[in-house]
């Protein structure tokens, strides 16, 4: 019969730890409500994360369409006697060419042979006090055109394409004496000015 081993033999033993799991498997006596307080802080610190980075490029953004629809005050090169539809497109698309604003290279030419010309950088062209997204303009028979693959828009068509609600262009137009046709190219963000039949 094996002797009971007492006092100091007993405690230096080493004893076969009791399995006391909880019922998820997690060990008795570990605090889980700290375990789960520093996760939580972690995904919360994460979601804050991508959510400022997510909020930074939305201001980003607005900031650079606000910029288009903000009225130009100031270093600007203004359209707006010459969208009076009392000029031709000849006269107008040669003005800005010889003064640099536009490409000379048309970026698109529409089936109707309407040639759109991007303004270069730093150009800084206005029309009713926004920015000036294209210039557009076709004269028949002038070479300083390209013909389309259509039929063409008339003799003669000029006007732009600006950053601003139609509504406003439209007020500021006639408020101008222009009588150039209004139409909306994207709603509240691009407006396009015309002048047909001059």
């Amino acid at each position: 019969m094996k002797k009971s081993l007492t006092g100091a033999a007993a405690a230096a033993t080493p004893t076969r730890p009791v399995d006391r799991r909880g019922p998820r498997g997690v060990p008795a006596g570990v605090k889980t409500f700290s375990y789960r307080r520093d996760t939580v802080s972690r995904v919360w610190t994460f979601c804050t994360v991508i959510m400022t980075r997510a909020a930074l490029k939305t201001r980003g953004m607005l900031a650079a369409i606000t910029a288009g629809l903000t009225p130009l005050l100031c270093h600007a090169h203004a359209l707006d006697e010459q969208l009076d539809c009392k000029s031709s497109a000849h006269s107008f698309v040669a003005a800005l060419l010889d003064d640099r604003y536009i490409d000379p290279n048309p970026m698109r030419v529409e089936a109707n042979s309407v040639n759109v010309f991007r303004p270069v950088r730093g150009s800084d062209l206005t029309a009713f006090g926004y920015r000036v997204y294209a210039v557009l303009g076709y004269q028949h028979d002038d070479e300083m055109f390209r013909q389309g693959s259509g039929q063409p828009v008339g003799d003669s068509a000029y006007g732009v394409v600006i950053f601003g609600p139609s509504e406003t262009v439209e007020a500021r137009a006639r408020q101008a004496g222009s009588d150039a046709a209004i139409r909306p190219v994207v709603p509240l963000v691009l407006t396009a000015v015309f002048c047909n039949g001059h």
